[in-house]
C-alpha cells in the first residue's frame, strides 16, 4: 500500500491546516513528519532553546492527539535532504504534503527536498497556511507588489471581502481515519538533539473575545497584562490558525485585523524583494556611515541604557523571550538613531532573543525603525524614549518591575543625551542617504 507524508513545520496543529486536509483527502493513509532540523539547531548559541522546547511540548501534544486517532508522529532529526533518502528506504512513500514557508532558507531547502523527491517520482504539494494572502495574491493594478502599507491594506480587505477562501476552514479532525495506523513512535531524546529542557513557561494560545475588543484601546501600555494577545509565539509556529484568528478579529477589532495585515504584508515584502534579509529596502540606506560601537551596543543589549523605557525593553526579553511591541519600535529606534549602530545588529540579537521571531516581521519591523524599509517614517521622525516613557508608562509600573534599582544611585546616567542624539543622527543618515543616492543613481 502507498503512503502520503504530510510535513509538519510552521504548523503544528491538526485542526485548520490546510496542507494536512488536502492530504488526508488524498487516495493513501497519511504519516505525519517532523524533522528537527541540525541545520537550524547547530546555529542557535544556546543549548537550552525556549522555542526548541516549546516545539517538543507541541509535538509531544500533537503525539498523544494522533494517538488518538490510532496514529503516530514521525519525528526525525538531521539535515533535511538526508532525512528524506532515509525516510525513503524506509516507508513506501507515494506524495509529500506540505505548507508553504517563504523564508529564503526553507524556499532552498524545500527546493532541494522538491529535487530529490522528484527524482524518485514522488509528487510535492505544498499549500497556503501561514498567512492569508502570500506573495501577489494582493497587488497593484499593474501587478507589482504593494510596498506601502496602509493601500496594501485597504486591498488586502477588499480581496477578503470577495474572497470565500480567505478565511476558510479545513477540518481535518474530520478525516481522522485517513491517517497511517501504528503504533506512536518513540520522540528522539534532548541528549541526541543536544539541547536541554527547561523550565519555560509559554502564552496561552486562547485569547478572550473581550481582550480583542479592547485591544485599540490597550496594546500601547506596556504595563497591562492583558494589553495585548500574546499570540506571537503561536503564529511563529502555527500552533493556532491565522484564518480562525483574521475571521474573528475581522468582527471584532480593526486594530487587531490590521497586526493580522502587517503579517501578510511583512511576509509578501520577503517574497518579492528577498534582498531585505541582508539590505536596506531602500538601497541608498545602506551609506550611511554607523558608529557601530561596541561597548554602546553591549549596554544596549544589556538594558543599560539609563533611558528606563529601553533598559526594561531589553531586560524583558532577555528574561522572558518577549518585549511589548510599543517598547519593540523604541529600543529599535534607539540603536540605530541614538547610538547610530546598523540596525543588522540588532536584528538578529533580536532573532536569538525573541519566541516570536519570524524573519518577515522582524526585518520589517527593524527597518521600519531605521527608517530604511517600507512604509518607513521619514529618518528625521526620531522617538524621544523619555516622552515615550511619559506617554506610555506614567505611573513607572512596566519600568519599576524591569529595574529594581531605578531611582537609586545604581541605575546609570544616560548614555547620550538625546538632544545631541538627535542632531548626530539626522547628519549621519543626511550624509549617507545622499551618498547612496549618487551610488544608486550611477554619479560621483
Amino acid at each position: 500500500m502507498g503512503l502520503s507524508i504530510f510535513w509538519f513545520r510552521r504548523d503544528l496543529r491538526l485542526s485548520d491546516n490546510r496542507g494536512l486536509y488536502e492530504a488526508l483527502q488524498g487516495p493513501n493513509p497519511v504519516l505525519p513528519l517532523f524533522i528537527f532540523d541540525t541545520d537550524i539547531l547547530n546555529a542557535l548559541p544556546s543549548r537550552q532553546d525556549a522555542r526548541v522546547v516549546f516545539i517538543y511540548r507541541e509535538l509531544e501534544r500533537l503525539q498523544k492527539e494522533l494517538e488518538v486517532a490510532g496514529s503516530g508522529l514521525y519525528v526525525a532529526y538531521g539535515k533535511p535532504k538526508e532525512v528524506w533518502k532515509a525516510l525513503f528506504d524506509t516507508f513506501p512513500i507515494t506524495s509529500v504534503y506540505t505548507n508553504r514557508d517563504y523564508e529564503p532558507y526553507a524556499l532552498q531547502r524545500d527546493l532541494e527536498v522538491m529535487e530529490f523527491l522528484g527524482s524518485k517520482g514522488i509528487p510535492f504539494h505544498a499549500f497556503k497556511d501561514h498567512v492569508i494572502f502570500e506573495e501577489l495574491e494582493v497587488a497593484k493594478g499593474d501587478g507589482s507588489p504593494y510596498t506601502v502599507f496602509t493601500p496594501y491594506s485597504k486591498a488586502w480587505k477588499e480581496r477578503a471581502q470577495k474572497d470565500i477562501t480567505a478565511f476558510a476552514h479545513y477540518p481535518s479532525e474530520s478525516l481522522a481515519r485517513r491517517f497511517f495506523p501504528t503504533p506512536p513512535f518513540p520522540m528522539p531524546s534532548w541528549e541526541t538533539l543536544g539541547f536541554q529542557p527547561g523550565a519555560f513557561t509559554f502564552p496561552d494560545r486562547v485569547v478572550s473575545e473581550k481582550r480583542i475588543r479592547a485591544y485599540g484601546e490597550t496594546r500601547d501600555f506596556p504595563s497591562m497584562e492583558e494589553g495585548t494577545s500574546r499570540l506571537g509565539i503561536h503564529f511563529r509556529f502555527g500552533t493556532l490558525s491565522i484564518r480562525e484568528k483574521a475571521r474573528k478579529a475581522w468582527s471584532l477589532n480593526d486594530t487587531y485585523l490590521n497586526e493580522l495585515i502587517w503579517r501578510d504584508f511583512y511576509s509578501m515584502i520577503l517574497a518579492n524583494f528577498p534582498r531585505v534579509e541582508k539590505r536596506a529596502f531602500r538601497p541608498e540606506y545602506d551609506s550611511i556611515d554607523w558608529l557601530n560601537n561596541e561597548q554602546d551596543f553591549e549596554k544596549w543589549k544589556t538594558g543599560t541604557t539609563g533611558y528606563p523605557l529601553v533598559d526594561a525593553g531589553m531586560r524583558q526579553l532577555n528574561a522572558t523571550g518577549y518585549m511589548h511591541n510599543r517598547v519593540r519600535m523604541v529600543v529599535a529606534s534607539f540603536l540605530s538613531k541614538h547610538l547610530l549602530i546598523d540596525w543588522r545588529w540588532g536584528e538578529p540579537y533580536f532573532a536569538e532573543k525573541l519566541l516570536d521571531f519570524d524573519l518577515a516581521s522582524n526585518n520589517g519591523g527593524w527597518q521600519w525603525a531605521a527608517g530604511c524599509g517600507t512604509d518607513a517614517a521619514p529618518y528625521f521622525r526620531i522617538f524621544n524614549p523619555t516622552a515615550q516613557q511619559a506617554k506610555f508608562d506614567s505611573n513607572e509600573i512596566y519600568i519599576r518591575k524591569w529595574i529594581p534599582e531605578f531611582g537609586t544611585p545604581a541605575y546609570p546616567p544616560p548614555m547620550v543625551e538625546h538632544g545631541f542624539a538627535r542632531s548626530r543622527c539626522l547628519e549621519a543618515y543626511k550624509a549617507g542617504i545622499e551618498l547612496g543616492k549618487k551610488k544608486f543613481s550611477g554619479t560621483r
